[in-house]
């Protein structure tokens, strides 16, 4: 690997565990505040609400600069929404801050890879980042979590500097000051990102019209985009595939803190490491995945999410921690596995079909929008009485269901446009060597 792929790899963990660490800390926030269960759900559809608005607009930004400068404004993004979250704006609107940096940054992180490393690599290079992420995500849920508990957060709140008042008054607001600097560390890793020699696409400019009509212009642009990869008959498998897994392990985040709160009596900070253990399984099967998958043979994998999805039903059943543990780490696992090869086959296809950062902005808002759509259909449930095992098992017939019509989705291509099918895989083979 290029050594400039490391510095990425620092930048993005970095950032990760911050989303992660603040995401813990607002559902206690929330909590702490008295705000009803449902505003806590809400947090992850709020999250997700600018990948969506935005997403006809990152993609072209993130190929119009440096992505190392790009990921730079990101972060500063996400440090606005947490000094908001920190001084009073409600959590939910300051949240939403932090997903307008993460959309920005999302398109502008991976299509670096595809700018930076050969195609041969980038299963190898998705499955580190992958791996890395959930490294991050396990370490976040579990820095969050350990912020808040009666040890650490005492220690921070006793912390004062001198003729300045900070307004820093429980463990919550304590634990987001710390994560101000642990984004702005990031941020100082983004600095250090090279830039690639791949011509940058300057965004249309016509100097007849406004800020705002050049704006819209790129919403035909966008829909153009969207439509090929839709086309593609690659595309269309890895990009269902990948909207449905992140849609639902989105939500799951929250859904494991509500179900070790239900089937275990667990607080938010304890439940904050069950999180993690699903973590831990994902960033194994990422591993593996990497080393073991090539992308022409990466929709191989789509059974394994039929069985996920059966999986997560029986989470229900579970009610003792030491069965849950190598559970939630074998579910972590098999999404792992599912999801490297996919995300990689669909970074592929965007990147021959339209550029990195386009086609990633397209990945984004479908992810984001079935994050969306799944974390307001569960925020609302709550709302009107659905418990935390109804809406796991709603989710587990989602996924198994979903996953098994990819599957036949795929099938047919192969029936129906066996040589178009053999020409995409043909050039994914070629390319991985």
């Amino acid at each position: 690997m290029k050594r400039g792929f490391y510095t990425i790899m620092s930048a993005q963990f970095f950032s990760s565990l911050a989303d992660n660490a603040l995401f813990v800390t607002a559902v206690e926030l929330l909590r702490t505040n008295g705000a009803p269960e449902w505003q806590r759900a809400a947090l992850v559809p709020m999250f997700a609400l600018f990948y969506v608005i935005l997403a006809p607009f990152v993609g072209a930004f993130a190929d119009a600069l440096p992505k190392g400068r790009v990921m730079f404004i990101s972060n500063a993004i996400k440090i606005v929404g947490c000094l908001m979250m920190l001084f009073g704006n409600h959590p939910l609107l300051a949240y939403a801050v932090v997903g307008l940096g993460a959309a920005a940054y999302s398109p502008a992180k991976y299509g670096i890879l595809t700018e930076l490393l050969p195609a041969s690599q980038l299963v190898k290079a998705n499955g580190w980042i992958e791996g890395l992420t959930i490294t991050s995500i396990i370490l976040g849920v579990l820095v969050g979590g350990q912020l808040l508990g009666p040890g650490i957060s005492a220690h921070l709140l006793d912390f004062d500097l001198p003729w300045i008042e900070t307004g820093v008054d429980t463990s919550a607001e304590a634990a987001i000051a710390v994560l101000v600097g642990v984004y702005a560390l990031a941020a100082w890793f983004n600095l250090r990102i090279p830039q690639t020699d791949v011509p940058l696409r300057p965004l249309r400019q016509d100097p007849d019209k406004s800020l705002l009509a050049n704006t819209m212009a790129l919403l035909p642009d966008f829909w153009n985009c969207s439509q090929r990869l839709w086309s593609d008959k690659l595309g269309q498998i890895s990009l269902s595939t990948t909207t449905l897994f992140w849609g639902v392990s989105g939500n799951l985040r929250y859904i494991v803190l509500a179900w070790g709160a239900a089937a275990l009596g667990y607080s938010t900070s304890q439940a904050s490491a069950l999180v993690g253990v699903v973590a831990i399984g994902t960033a194994v099967g990422a591993i593996i995945a990497s080393t073991r998958m090539r992308l022409d043979n990466a929709t191989s994998v789509i059974p394994l999410g039929v069985t996920m999805g059966l999986l997560v039903i029986l989470m229900i059943f579970i009610s003792n921690v030491w069965v849950a543990i190598p559970f939630l780490i074998l579910l972590g696992g098999l999404g792992g596995f599912l999801v490297v090869p996919m995300n990689a086959l669909l970074q592929h296809r965007g990147h021959n079909l339209m550029g990195a950062g386009r086609s990633i902005a397209v990945q984004n808002f479908n992810e984001q929008a079935c994050i969306l759509a799944l974390g307001a259909f569960y925020a609302m449930s709550t709302k009107f009485g659905l418990s935390a095992f109804g809406a796991i098992t709603v989710f587990g017939l989602v996924v198994a269901g979903i996953m098994w019509l990819i599957g036949r989705w795929h099938r047919h291509n192969l029936r129906q446009h066996p040589e178009e099918v053999a020409r995409l895989l043909e050039i994914a083979r070629r390319d991985c060597h």
